[in-house]
């Protein structure tokens, strides 16, 4: 199935967090529960099969139904896949797998580990559109994790593929988000992919977020981002002032360690993740009540 959704990818996104049983399976009762609190608090776009879904552990038969699961749960929100892939082979596969299952997008990942040069990004993202004609991409990049940052330059080279409508910055560089912002093609989106720099990234030219904070959090998240982007700043600030506590929580080990931890307090899933991840530390499941309390997130 081909999605007709419009390539409007502004506002609030959230990485969804996939939630597992003791036992190590993906557990879709609790996945579907939490994809119903965030549609229902408020986001934008539902983003399945990111870094924090651990789509590097979920498996071939696995990620169908959660795709699946997403867009059943969604309350009409607009559903983007995770399809990214260090071989691009694998990458077209599950782009045109996301796109007959329903998605409205695809978010992949420049490719980890290879290190391609920005010619070999524009044919990777090529392939990928060839294989799932029409459906719009969000770029990712997050240097930290895949050992290539895109530069502003390189991002220019990949603007032309018709099909890349979007940017999710996670470089962490508010200088390089600035000067993306400042050579955005006109139909294109930047969007921050750190949610302790979304302030700021909204205030040099970002149009939205794509969240952890948000699987917690959607409604004060959602609110951050609209103030930010309405210009209220007063009241962005405070917000963002209010919440930093916790999203620094979120980030003292590896992602979706603590959320998962975060998640648990409010009876959102279990703490269970992957291996090589482990459940957090004690330490950082004290900090992440402290934030809460905080925060003001009563659970």
């Amino acid at each position: 199935m081909t999605s007709q959704t419009s390539a409007d990818f502004s506002g609030l996104s959230v990485a969804l967090a996939t939630p597992f049983t003791s036992s190590g399976e993906v557990d879709m009762k609790a996945f579907r529960a939490l994809v119903r609190h965030v549609a229902e608090g408020g986001a934008d776009v539902l983003v399945v099969l990111g870094s924090t879904g651990e789509a590097a552990t979920i498996t071939e038969s696995e990620r169908d139904p959660l795709i699946a699961a997403t867009l059943e749960e969604s309350r009409g929100k607009k559903v983007v896949a995770g399809t990214g892939h260090n071989a691009t082979r694998q990458t077209a596969a599950w782009t045109k797998r996301a796109q007959e299952l329903g998605a409205h997008g695809a978010l992949i990942v420049t490719p980890f580990y290879n290190k391609p040069t920005p010619q070999g990004l524009v044919a990777h993202f090529r392939a990928a559109a060839d294989a799932a004609p029409g459906l719009p991409f969000i770029v990712y990049n997050v240097p930290g994790r895949t050992g290539l940052n895109l530069t502003p330059t390189a991002l220019q080279l990949l603007w032309q593929n018709e099909q890349v409508v979007a940017v999710k910055e996670s470089s962490g560089n508010v200088a390089q988000i600035s000067e993306i912002a400042r050579t955005l093609p006109a139909g294109k989106t930047l969007l921050s992919g750190d949610d302790n720099l979304a302030l700021a990234s909204i205030a040099v030219g970002a149009d939205g977020l794509v969240s952890v904070l948000g699987n917690m959090i959607p409604k004060e998240t959602k609110q951050l981002v609209d103030a930010a982007r309405a210009g209220r700043r007063d009241e962005a600030l405070k917000l963002n002032n209010r919440l930093l506590p916790l999203i620094d929580a979120l980030f003292l080990e590896s992602n979706p360690i603590p959320l998962k931890a975060g998640l648990q307090m409010m009876g959102l899933g279990a703490d269970f993740v992957r291996l090589p991840l482990v459940a957090a530390s004690d330490a950082t499941r004290s900090r992440l009540k402290e934030a809460l309390a905080l925060a003001g997130i009563k659970y």
